[in-house]
């Protein structure tokens, strides 16, 4: 990649992130009246419902909280930090000291999950407010937080199974995957020996018990010990599940002075998912596909949904700053000219979500319970930070 197409990327995506993304939700997602943020928005903006999915309350704190720690002390983003962290802490938590996962516009409780997902959030958002802020309490709830967390994992038996584990006992890759990532970020409010042990043990679980080696695939689903389940969730893949745990793993290699075997492993990852998961015809990578090229079961597995796109982008662009190797850079190119060909919203800002297979549009939200803003300004924000350090290397 040439230093000319680096300097217009950088500028691509620091210009995306700071003059598009942010001021969209900055404009549209504040509730005045109650608290909080507001994530149902509808292409233009307006809002077409007023629940407030916790996790993405937490995702929207963490990045303004990021963006002041990282890129300007602007006080309108540790504003909003404060704002999110204020709701979040007054009616996100239950008396067991878990998280709710989705509250009303006033805050009261409407549903609790049987997943830890809204807490790792809850974390990430707590401990990047607490640095920016320069409240220690905050900090010692996130990690407070952070070991609850570890308690109801390393113990099943306090969470409701979602199958009977005396019929069928498996797990997902979810949990290793965003346990790496949550301890990487709250590793930021100084080093402890059990952040470490964390992120070894769940590279160790992803590498050994997800990777499937010999089928080139990383499962969403395996036994206690990696073993291969029967059925459609035993053959599932989420390609750009997989190619964020991949990142994930690339960033922890670069902490740990660029370590060769787990760059290899986190490329292979990349390589595995790019096969499966890119669609030939229409192009765009695919949201689930099976190991075995067997039907998939999920009504939605041929959509293309922008997170997997934003998640490729960072994780290709990444490995080729990491190894050098053109084949990356050339599917970086490849994946951002379909999304950004596809995705952006040219009328009102940010991008549309969800398409057909086909490329065009399926839903005109910019927000429901499960997309917000995350994906896509953390990505602008890394693709940013990145190329400007390649730019610095080159010149």
């Amino acid at each position: 990649m040439k230093l000319g197409r680096i300097t217009e990327l950088s500028q691509f995506y620091k210009s995306g992130l700071l003059e598009d993304t942010i001021p969209f939700w900055m404009q549209h997602n504040k509730d005045e009246e109650h608290g909080g943020f507001f994530n149902y928005l509808d292409q233009d903006g307006s809002v077409y419902g007023t629940d407030k999915p916790v996790w993405v309350l937490c995702r929207y704190t963490w990045l303004m909280s990021l963006l002041y720690n990282n890129v300007a002390k602007r006080n309108e983003w540790l504003e909003a930090a404060q704002w999110g962290i204020n709701f979040i802490r007054k009616h996100c938590f239950d008396t067991d000291g878990r998280m709710f996962f989705l509250v009303d516009r006033q805050g009261r409780p409407l549903m609790k999950r049987r997943y830890l997902f809204t807490e790792t959030f809850g974390v990430i958002a707590m401990s990047e407010a607490g640095l920016a802020s320069g409240n220690e309490e905050l900090i010692d709830h996130a990690k407070s937080l952070y070991k609850l967390i570890l308690r109801y994992y390393n113990d099943p038996s306090l969470l409701p199974a979602k199958i009977n584990p005396a019929t069928r006992a498996a797990k997902g890759h979810s949990m290793p995957m965003i346990l790496l990532a949550t301890s990487q970020e709250i590793r930021k409010t100084g080093a402890e020996a059990l952040y470490e042990q964390v992120i070894d043990n769940s590279l160790k679980e992803v590498c050994e018990h997800f990777m499937r080696y010999d089928e080139e695939a990383l499962l969403e689903s395996v036994g206690p010990n990696g073993e291969r389940l029967d059925g459609p969730d035993g053959r599932s893949i989420v390609p750009g599940h997989a190619i964020e745990t991949a990142w994930f793993m690339l960033r922890e290699a670069r902490n740990r002075n660029n370590d060769a075997a787990l760059i290899e492993k986190a490329c292979l990852i990349i390589d595995w998912s790019l096969k499966r998961g890119w669609d030939e015809e229409f192009g765009g990578i695919l949201y689930y596909t099976d190991v075995e090229g067997k039907p998939c079961v999920q009504y939605e597995h041929d959509m293309k949904l922008w997170w997997p796109h934003n998640e490729t982008l960072y994780a290709c662009l990444l490995a080729y700053h990491l190894t050098g190797q053109d084949k990356y850079a050339q599917w970086y190119e490849k994946v951002h000219a379909y999304a950004f060909s596809h995705f952006p919203d040219a009328q009102y800002g940010e991008w549309f979500k969800y398409l057909h297979r086909d490329g065009t549009v399926s839903h005109r939200l910019k927000g429901n319970i499960w997309a917000g803003p995350f994906h896509l300004p953390r990505m602008q924000y890394n693709c940013w930070q990145l190329l400007e350090e390649m730019k610095a290397s080159r010149q």
